[in-house]
């Protein structure tokens, strides 16, 4: 895990130092263990480490090999780099280093931008070819690595958070209008290749880039899970699906145990994080390290789940450390935690993330963590009224999005309203793409795709980043993915929803877990704003620079400050946190 950034001149001038270092002093906090810089003529790459596999400097990055010629800045972990690079020893090549950078090198060289395809693992990365001046860009399927970019006539810049891009000087940071539709409407996703910044895009998930020495480049997507079962699946009992799930979940967590210091949970006391703990404590784990958080309560609503994360905690015998974080503590903090996030994200879960990553950074630097088993295994209260929807776009759209295209022309200030209606168009057209006919397939194809990549995923990678922490996701193993999506939508509806991973979970975790109600990551402070919260969302947004962006209109913030608790989106979410969360995001990036 570490942070990345690189320059790509098409002008004829050399790689600038001084842009490379301003990108790689943002990104710091991502790799606190060392840093590097390689500059070779027109391309020059950065790096920030964090020391997770080979510990030693024989792995520092930019790492070099001069006999193929490939230079590699790297973020993230490859699990099976020790199965992969037998199998390269056997085809002649030679290893210098222990660690999975050098892996991917050696794999560039022996498969192209195929190689991709064999990696399990999470990872972004940029090797240049030094006889052809290329330089391949590439991130994982899920997105779980971040990759942003910045290209003009003149030059490329890609980096591993967007206010790395922004550091570099030279960068449009004016509002693109698109992404602001997909924020005030798609609950704040803003898809890829769109950021909420005009000058600054991000690589799509499963997608390679090759960039030519004078600015053309080719995209080529390298994974796309159909969501239906295959002819061989037909007549697959309800246990053989549960047996094969099991099975992956297993290979999965085991696989994120690779590393060369200790792995702890990130347990909320849900089925997911939970799971994860049964199965290592299954494969023989002991003295694990598990880490929960809670907040205050606020209008009636309980700011913990301890209760589930403590008994978990004790069947296992697990080191627990359980955060309580008082509301003059969350207030302090949230600056940072905004300061933190490459991207504008809504979700009360960021000031959360952020603080229990910060306790947890004190004692180790991986943790295995519960996201994306939702989106996976249809654990969301949405799914199952899509089931046999006759229309499932309008199924989706009145169940996700915040608010409609005419709802929110009266809302944006003057000067951004008459834009197309870009959240509904870009459903529309992700529903209508093949590979998933029924409409509960359309809609776990576009969360675990597009969705879990700009939310719950960036969310985990931002702030547990900001503490140098490394956060790995076993449900987003591939297979155990492309599995979930052979699935029937059925099986995985069953007892309202997620029913199959609750039916494998009753193998592994105490029932009290898996039966109780659907918990999320509860910060009511940020849900219903008062007292100090609601005075600095108010000087926020009464500001000059808010009052000169103009983005939303006076009449609409009149009537949120009126009285926040009452204007909550569909899904449970604070109007007015979303407006000014996007506000103090700008400012707080000095925009």
């Amino acid at each position: 895990m570490c942070g990345l950034c690189g320059e790509i001149r098409f002008d004829g001038h050399f790689a600038s130092p001084e842009t490379l270092s301003a990108m790689a002093t943002c990104l710091a906090p991502r790799g606190p263990d060392g840093s590097g810089m390689v500059l070779r003529g027109r391309v020059g790459l950065g790096h920030r480490r964090l020391k997770i596999i080979d510990l030693t400097e024989q792995s520092a990055q930019p790492m070099e090999d001069s006999e193929l010629g490939l230079t590699i800045a790297f973020n993230g972990c490859i699990y099976n780099y020790p199965e992969l690079r037998r199998e390269l020893e056997g085809m002649g090549y030679r290893f210098f280093s222990h660690g999975d950078t050098e892996v991917i090198l050696k794999s560039y060289h022996a498969w192209g931008r195929d190689c991709v395809k064999r990696f399990h693992g999470m990872f972004a990365f940029a090797i240049h070819e030094r006889e052809t001046g290329r330089v391949c860009l590439a991130r994982d399927r899920f997105g779980i690595k971040p990759l942003y970019l910045a290209q003009d006539k003149d030059r490329l810049l890609f980096a591993s958070s967007l206010p790395s891009i922004v550091a570099a000087g030279g960068i449009d940071t004016s509002i693109d209008p698109d992404a602001l539709h997909h924020y005030m409407s798609f609950h704040a996703v803003v898809p890829a290749p769109l950021t909420i910044l005009k000058g600054v895009r991000k690589l799509p998930p499963a997608t390679t880039r090759i960039v030519e020495p004078d600015g053309r480049f080719a995209d080529e997507t390298y994974w796309a899970p159909a969501f239906a079962p295959r002819p061989e699946d037909a007549g697959k009992t309800t246990k053989d699906w549960e047996d094969e799930v099991l099975e992956h979940l297993r290979r999965a967590v085991e696989r994120r145990m690779v590393a060369d210091v200790p792995v702890g949970v990130l347990l909320s006391g849900g089925v997911d994080s939970s799971v994860i703990v049964g199965l290592l404590a299954e494969a023989g784990q002991t003295g694990l390290s598990t880490f929960s958080i809670g907040f205050e309560d606020a209008n009636g609503e309980i700011g913990n789940e301890f209760e589930y994360s403590d008994l978990i905690a004790r069947h296992y015998g697990t080191k627990h450390h359980r955060i309580f974080v008082p509301g003059a503590e969350l207030l302090q903090n949230l600056p940072a935690a905004i300061r933190a996030m490459s991207e504008p994200m809504v979700s009360y879960d960021n000031i959360g993330f952020f603080l229990l990553s910060r306790e947890v950074s004190k004692h180790i630097k991986v943790v295995q963590s519960g996201q994306g088993a939702d989106e996976i295994f249809a654990g969301y209260h949405w799914y199952p009224p899509m089931q046999g929807a006759a229309d499932p776009l309008a199924a989706y759209s009145s169940a996700f999005f915040d608010r409609s295209h005419d709802v929110l022309q009266t809302q944006l200030g003057p000067r951004w309203r008459g834009g197309r209606n870009a959240s509904f168009e870009f459903v529309r057209d992700h529903f209508a793409l093949p590979g998933a006919d029924d409409p509960v397939a359309k809609a776990l194809r576009i969360d675990s795709q597009i969705m879990l990549v700009d939310d719950p995923v960036k969310r985990v990678d931002n702030m547990t980043m900001a503490w140098g922490l490394e956060a790995r996701v076993p449900f987003l193993d591939h297979e155990l993915a492309e599995l979930a999506g052979r699935i029937p939508s059925s099986e995985k509806l069953k007892g309202g929803g997620k029913g199959i991973l609750k039916d494998v979970a009753r193998r592994i975790i105490p029932s009290e877990v898996i039966d109780r109600k659907k918990g999320y990551f509860p910060v009511p402070q940020l849900k219903y704003l008062a007292g100090p919260t609601l005075d600095m969302v108010r000087d926020t947004m009464g500001s000059a620079r808010a009052r000169e962006r103009g983005l939303f209109d006076p009449a609409y913030l009149d009537t949120l400050f009126a009285d926040p608790a009452s204007h909550i989106t569909p899904l449970q979410g604070s109007e007015l946190w979303q407006v000014a969360l996007l506000e103090l995001w700008l400012q707080e990036q000095g925009l």
